[in-house]
């Protein structure tokens, strides 16, 4: 018999295991057109209750990720689409996603990510597999480098708020809960590999812009770069309590992003991409993030 857990109280499990399939159809690690696990298959692997994972995916359904059917279960109907205009002949897979772009990245002696986002959700998700991968041995960076850009008031962004009245607070707080729940993780994480010396040089730094991001921007290893819209729509979302609201929101994960690479020539589309995003990201960080913000709740400014 399935134990229930502090996930029906809190709320904690349940937004874990739902930020958890949605990065991995994400990712294409659940493949459009293939169903998901059973729900009590995916109870066992969290450690959570059906009632959990049932919750879980209601979400992934509003938000247009699975579809159910009876005596069936989920399917998966979107992923995480990437369009490249510089395909490598070093990659062999058939679709380019986030998971393998950031571990390839890992896979260098140094790792800089210059990252400008609204949670840093999918960002968490991936430093943890790589710092797995680290762990075990698989990979050795020597320096990860990562500069973070959050929005700093989230009191003031257009997004979410109700479709009824009423709800736009509690949106708010659940928003601010899940930035400042990632922005722990990835504290936790980056300084676990520099006071373990599994990383002989760890730097961080998360800051913030007085503005609503209308776009998600990854600057990876100085050469790449991720660049997409959050495209504003209306979705169910759901509460910790397990009310659920109708609400004008955004989503980072499914939209498509466009993959741009910094080749020899200065003046290519890729070079030029690239180069323009370094040149925002730089004058973003230096002269519009207010340095002084004190980071959310268990995060720090600086490792």
């Amino acid at each position: 018999m399935t134990v229930e857990r502090k996930d029906e109280a809190g709320g904690h499990e349940f937004l874990r295991v739902t930020e958890e399939l949605r990065a991995r159809m994400a990712d294409g690690f659940y493949p459009v057109e293939t169903y998901l696990p059973s729900q009590a298959t995916l109870a066992r692997e969290f450690g959570v209750s059906r009632d959990t994972v049932q919750r879980a995916l209601r979400v992934l359904r509003g938000e247009e990720w699975i579809e159910s059917r009876q005596g069936k279960g989920s399917r998966v109907v979107r992923n995480q689409r990437i369009q490249s205009s510089t395909p490598r002949a070093s990659r062999s897979r058939r679709q380019l996603t986030l998971g393998p772009l950031i571990a390839e990245a890992f896979e260098q002696s140094e790792v800089t990510l210059d990252i400008y986002t609204l949670t840093s959700e999918s960002l968490d998700t991936h430093i943890h597999l790589q710092a797995e991968r680290i762990r075990a041995g698989i990979i050795a960076p020597r320096r990860i480098a990562l500069r973070l850009i959050l929005p700093s008031a989230i009191d003031a962004l257009p997004y979410p708020r109700g479709v009824e009245p009423g709800h736009d607070e509690r949106l708010r707080e659940r928003l601010r809960g899940i930035t400042e729940a990632h922005t722990a993780s990835l504290h936790k994480v980056l300084g676990e590999l520099s006071a373990e010396q599994l990383v002989p040089e760890v730097e961080y730094e998360f800051r913030h812009a007085p503005f609503a991001p209308t776009f998600k921007l990854y600057v990876i290893n100085r050469s790449e770069v991720l660049h997409g819209p959050y495209i504003p729509l209306v979705r169910p979302v759901m509460f910790d309590t397990g009310e659920e609201v109708r609400a004008v929101d955004v989503l980072g994960l499914g939209a498509t992003l466009t993959h741009h690479v910094r080749d020899a020539r200065a003046d290519s589309p890729g070079s030029t991409f690239v180069d323009g995003m370094k040149a925002w990201f730089k004058a973003t960080w230096e002269l519009l993030t207010d340095e002084a913000a004190k980071p959310a709740a268990g995060t720090a400014a600086q490792a």
